[in-house]
């Protein structure tokens, strides 16, 4: 083979290939962020765009130079960088300022995400829960009344925190961003964030006494047992009190209390299996449903499903009709019925019972005389 050695390639450009879209056209200078904001947020930003402008091009000691543009008709802002961009991570920071800003965040907050030490953290809480109602008093549950857990939530963690809709913007320390996202998501998940704030307080205090540095605070920090348990849950607790029970008993010198098994009633052995139920094909064989035709089956479904209405509805009316039924009465009894009584009664002899004599209608009344003891 004739022709000139091929060049030494470097290890590490060895499979790499050409990109077409890499041409000399494009500009590598220049990178851009863009973001949508909702209907409401556009007459605020209006107003705001300029101290926008101002502050992503100006700074104090140096000029940004972070160049943002405000589409009224797609509903949306971006940000890109110029020439005059020194700082490679100031695009970064002015992506996040456009998103809080979209978020309900006001400008004189959202400039701060300009610093170095401020972060930014958008969580998302729309999908954790499906009902409205408990998604709507789990967010409120965050805010708390008159904005108090929220205040609390600021002060433990030195952030900025904004529920609005479906997000819930932060604004802070590294640090403080996953202590705040803990927060948010387990009061989403049905824990109160009371819980949370308790071990951000017993830290903070822990924090002060330097002897503690190096040791672990698991000691000191509240540990909350769930009320609605599992009944695996509930199973394991019942070991335990069994088992401390018995420990008890051995340390007094009783013995354990043997568990109480119920004894399972005992099956007769057939070494035969089960008979073998029929299926409802051969339901319809035997009955001889199976062969008739489909308006001849529907023909019979209609009249078995009259049949039954028929029979519901007699019973119902059966059911009705019994509280229009007269109770029965007893009859008093005739003349004649009374004379008989009155002769089966026993009547004369010292066994008889004395019976009142009446008295006639010709029969007078006599009269009562008294008579006077007349004695000197």
């Amino acid at each position: 083979m004739s022709g000139e050695p091929d060049e030494p390639v470097a290890k590490s450009k060895k499979h790499r290939k050409e990109k077409p879209w890499d041409t000399d056209d494009i500009d590598h200078e220049e990178s851009a962020f863009a973001t949508l904001f909702p209907k409401y947020r556009e007459k605020y930003l209006r107003e705001v765009w300029s101290a926008v402008t101002q502050a992503l091009d100006s700074h104090v000691s140096a000029p940004y130079g972070i160049a943002c543009t405000l589409d009224l008709i797609h509903g949306s802002m971006s940000v890109r960088t110029t020439r005059r961009t020194y700082d490679p991570y100031i695009i970064l920071k002015a992506r996040d300022m456009i998103k809080l800003l979209a978020r309900g965040v006001a400008i004189t907050q959202a400039v701060k995400i300009l610093q170095d030490d401020v972060a930014c953290d958008i969580i998302k809480i729309g999908n954790i829960v499906q009902n409205k109602d408990r998604f709507v008093k789990r967010r409120q549950r965050i805010i708390g009344p008159d904005g108090s857990t929220l205040k609390a939530i600021e002060l433990l963690t030195q952030c900025y925190v904004l529920v609005q809709g479906n997000t819930v913007s932060v604004m802070g320390p590294h640090k403080s961003l996953k202590e705040v996202r803990r927060i948010v998501l387990d009061c989403m998940k049905n824990i109160h964030p009371i819980y949370r704030i308790k071990e951000l307080m017993i830290k903070r205090e822990l924090a002060k006494d330097p002897q503690l540095a190096s040791e672990s605070w698991d000691r000191f920090l509240p540990k909350f047992r769930k009320r609605h348990l599992k009944t695996s849950e509930k199973t394991a607790r019942k070991n335990e009190i069994l088992a401390s029970q018995t420990e008890a008993r051995k340390a007094v010198g009783l013995e354990p209390e043997q568990p109480r098994k119920e004894k399972p009633a005992k099956k007769v052995y057939t070494p035969f299996p089960p008979p073998q139920q029929p299926r409802k094909v051969d339901l319809q064989l035997e009955s001889g449903e199976y062969f008739l035709k489909r308006h001849e089956k529907k023909a019979k479904e209609l009249q078995e499903r009259k049949q039954k209405q028929a029979e519901a509805t007699s019973k119902r009316q059966a059911e009705r009709a019994e509280a229009f039924v007269a109770p029965v009465e007893k009859a008093e009894p005739t003349i004649e019925e009374k004379r008989k009584r009155k002769r089966a009664e026993p009547s004369g002899g010292e066994d008889a019972t004395e019976q009142p004599r009446k008295k006639k209608k010709g029969e007078k009344k006599g009269k009562v005389r008294f008579a006077i003891d007349e004695t000197p």
